[in-house]
């Protein structure tokens, strides 16, 4: 579950709430991008749908590196996803078809060089944890702030227009 901060052609940028964060605020936050539809594998895209997103995408990365102090000398890391959707525990219960199934998003997960979380060490690979473990393991993380989602909306959408061309709407 997640919040929508801004939509354009490429798609939208979205903040998880409580509960779906991966890598928490002060350790340099979590953002997800979806693309303008819903398709299982990015190749289902069109071209013009996939280079927007693409643009969307990197400018949802720039933006965060420009607009959270966390990330002051630090970095983000692109994780392309839809995973655990596939997992025989996950809703509906069973074997699933990744063509059925599986919708592609990219989340945008904040490297700071002062992460205290385990997963998130500096200079280390993101740690995910097993599918049936991700709900406890992100409980106690706390997703970006309004303030801080709006700052990096903006910038965003500030990019995407001055750099591509491409207007966008803030949603917070």
């Amino acid at each position: 579950m997640s919040e929508r901060l801004l939509v354009c052609a490429g798609g939208t940028i979205e903040v998880p709430i409580k509960g779906n964060v991966l890598v928490p605020r002060e350790d340099g936050g979590h953002l997800i991008v979806n693309p303008p539809r819903p398709v299982w594998e990015r190749s289902e895209l069109t071209k013009d749908e996939l280079v927007a997103w693409s643009m969307l995408v990197a400018s949802a990365g720039q933006a965060m590196i420009e607009s959270l102090p966390q990330l002051r000398d630090g970095c983000v890391n692109y994780w392309e996803a839809g995973n655990w959707a596939l997992h025989a525990l996950a809703e509906p219960a069973g074997e699933k078809s990744p063509r059925i199934h599986r919708q592609v998003h990219l989340h945008i997960l904040g490297r700071s060089r002062n992460a205290r979380h385990p997963a998130w060490q500096w200079g280390e690979a993101p740690a995910f944890p097993p599918f049936v473990e991700r709900e406890t393991w992100s409980a106690a993380l706390d997703p970006l702030s309004g303030a801080e989602c709006k700052n990096v909306a903006a910038r965003a959408a500030s990019i995407l227009a001055d750099r591509y061309g491409i207007s966008a709407q803030m949603l917070i």
